[in-house]
């Protein structure tokens, strides 16, 4: 790891109250489903809110905000965010739409993650969501490098396989002393429309035990839903609909936890810094 010379500390980015990012060890848990729901629910509760797609191999977040707008660059060079759902947004698949991959090694994601962070006009945001890559990689690192982040959410469903790697991720976090504000599981359960039977399909209830064992808090289980996936491929999240819509709530009742955690870890740092 060592190559002679320090990194540097993690500047904060001004305006910008909290960075909260949204992690999973796998891919396929819906981890930029439950970002953009998130972030578009936390801007309905009041937060003035952006979010960044920092997953570069697949970015998700233009086809479910449903914008491919390519991003202007202003003064100074600063690149400014698309304005989406009373979001700002900023994604490399509005940079480099379409199929083509974007195949990076390190210091190239080093950048854009940097870029994405120090370049985009942000402005005065609450909070800031970050919807990393899956897994423990580079991304990841350059983000907590980059920023001091408020803390972490962790996206598993209830399978064993799921679980296993969302443990890797909040090991990860850990490591490199990111606050853990919560696990999130998605697709926890499929409510026949027909005989109205709940069926756990991944197996309900791991995430939040997996919290648990880790002291971590559960910030709440999204039930498998056709309407998320119908909004996500749409562009219009179902956390458009308010949190009164049965399939929205969820993710508002996660967004209020969610700002707990995030006050209580924002206060806790602020706190350090007095006593000093």
């Amino acid at each position: 790891m060592a190559h002679g010379h320090a990194m540097p500390a993690p500047v904060a980015l001004p305006g910008v109250a909290k960075i909260v990012a949204v992690g999973s060890g796998k891919g396929g848990v819906g981890k930029t489903t439950v970002s953009v729901n998130l972030a578009i629910a936390l801007s309905k509760l009041g937060k003035r809110v952006g979010l960044m797609d920092a997953d570069v191999y697949g970015p998700n977040v233009p086809l479910m905000m449903g914008s491919t707008q390519q991003p202007r660059v202003g003064a100074g060079n600063m690149i400014e965010p698309n304005l989406t759902h009373g979001l700002k947004t900023i994604s490399i698949g509005y940079i480099s739409p379409g199929d083509k991959p974007l195949m990076m090694r390190g210091p190239m994601l080093h950048q854009i993650v940097r870029q994405f962070l120090q370049q985009v006009n942000w402005g005065e945001l609450d909070y800031l969501v970050v919807d990393l890559p899956p897994g423990t990689g580079d991304v990841a690192i350059s983000l907590v490098q980059t920023v001091p982040l408020t803390g972490a959410v962790v996206v598993s469903t209830p399978s064993d396989v799921s679980l296993e790697d969302a443990r890797k991720a909040l090991e990860m976090f850990g490591q490199v002393n990111v606050d853990v504000l919560g696990m999130v599981e998605n697709m926890s359960h499929f409510t026949c429309p027909h005989c109205h039977h709940e069926i756990d399909i991944f197996s309900r209830g791991g995430a939040e035990r997996t919290a648990k064992q880790f002291g971590v808090p559960f910030l709440g289980s999204i039930e498998l839903v056709p309407a998320i996936r119908e909004g996500g491929d749409r562009g219009l999240p179902v956390a458009l609909a308010g949190p009164k819509s049965p399939q929205a709530a969820p993710f508002y009742a996660v967004a209020e936890k969610l700002m707990e955690q995030a006050e209580a870890s924002a206060a806790a740092a602020t706190d350090v810094i007095e006593i000093q």
